[in-house]
């Protein structure tokens, strides 16, 4: 253990919730390891990192502002090492970072969005036809069979990847979060991402589509060279990453707080209570992405008695700060959506506010009544507390999601 550093992450995701806890009792931000030996702040009050968010002094910029990044001391085989060494929006700082959101914005546009609706009500329609064939017999892994399938196959088809392409996709953007994966297995994986995407990239080139991917190409292409190779690629690792994977957790964790929480689900079948109040409890309650590397602070930082140094690094931990009880009080950490403050940062904040926010805002609308609809005597398999958490202190779901249709 680097000795600086007083907690280790656990880098299964045994238990974030506990892990969250622990980190805000230590104080509003705490030094500790991640995966490697290297050591970041771990953010876990709610207002300290809103504030650190919108501050001109934090960037995520690694090949500016991280004094590791900088010095040599993150090796090539780092497991997280894709989370920071892309060159898109992502890891971008000031006006470098307002140039490339707004290239990808240009296309991501909130009538792309909408016009994504009817497509995403037939994805929801087909795959709850398949759980109703697998389940007929007995129990189904909707996260298996619904809260990951949907999200991967509308983030597919807004960007054209090929049928015989997705599951593939599938396999290295599941390592992405495996934060378990040995060094070995990160790198091959990111080699296997950057194929997958130059030959999506060459085959859009050839031909077209009405697809972002197509988009981007363009604005590679005929517009000067605004956006280079580099970043068009990074600018896809990013999009069918992050583009997916929050809003597979959030039905994830969505539907089994619903279900481990009948009280509310009868409150929203009785049309009391509005499924966008779910999923934002929800995106507070169970933030999809528990922590999300990385921040840098550009010079010393001093607040709230926290002095991180220049060149540090800045983990968010919005798991914990969306159950800061400085910010929802003694009933943080229960699940209820009648709640009147749900503000979280499961999305970030500031101007790297998640693009994709309202795509997987509309996903989770679609999603969840259409299929507590078709199964209204919708149960778990197993008791909640036998449901296990994934290998990943990134990704915040479950292992599998086992479920009954019927009584």
């Amino acid at each position: 253990m680097n000795q600086q550093c007083p907690y280790v992450l656990d880098v299964d995701g045994t238990d974030i919730q506990a892990e969250g806890a622990r980190l805000r009792a230590a104080g509003p931000a705490t030094l500790v390891e991640m995966p490697g030996g290297l050591p970041a702040w771990a953010v876990g009050s709610h207002d300290l990192m809103r504030r650190l968010l919108t501050d001109p002094r934090v960037s995520k910029d690694p090949r500016q502002h991280w004094a590791a990044w900088i010095n040599g001391d993150v090796a090539e085989d780092w497991p997280l090492r894709i989370w920071v060494s892309v060159q898109n929006m992502f890891t971008a700082y000031g006006s470098e970072h307002k140039r490339l959101r707004s290239l990808v914005s240009a296309g991501f546009t909130a009538r792309r969005t909408a016009a994504l609706r009817p497509k995403i009500e037939q994805i929801a329609e087909n795959l709850l036809d398949t759980i109703a064939r697998a389940g007929a017999d007995g129990p189904v892994d909707l996260r298996a069979l619904y809260a990951y399938p949907l999200p991967v196959e509308v983030i597919c088809q807004l960007f054209g990847v090929p049928e015989d392409e997705r599951a593939a996709m599938r396999t290295v953007v599941d390592t992405v979060f495996d934060t378990t994966a040995t060094p070995e297995q990160a790198q091959a994986n990111g080699i296997a991402m950057y194929e997958i995407l130059t030959r999506l990239i060459e085959l859009k080139r050839s031909a077209p589509g009405d697809d972002l991917t197509s988009a981007l190409i363009t604005v590679h292409d005929d517009e000067g060279g605004s956006l280079n190779a580099t970043e068009l690629v990074d600018t896809l690792v990013l999009m069918l990453t992050a583009g997916h994977e929050t809003t597979v957790n959030l039905l994830d964790q969505a539907i089994t707080a619903l279900l481990t929480h009948p009280d509310q689900l009868a409150l929203v079948r009785a049309g009391e209570r509005s499924w966008g109040e779910v999923i934002e409890e929800t995106l507070r309650w169970q933030a999809p992405v528990a922590y999300l590397p990385l921040r840098y602070a550009v010079e010393d930082i001093d607040l709230d008695g926290v002095h991180i140094p220049k060149g540090d690094a800045i983990l968010a931990a919005y798991a914990a700060t969306g159950r800061d009880p400085a910010q929802h009080g003694e009933t943080a950490d229960e699940f209820d959506i009648t709640r009147a403050s749900k503000t979280h940062q499961a999305f970030g904040y500031g101007v790297h506010h998640c693009l994709g926010a309202p795509l997987a805002r509309l996903e989770a609308e679609i999603a969840l009544p259409a299929l507590f609809a078709r199964f209204p005597d919708l149960h778990l398999a197993v008791p909640a507390e036998e449901l296990t958490p994934m290998h990943s202190f990134l990704s915040n779901g479950h292992a599998s999601l086992p479920v009954r249709l019927t009584h």
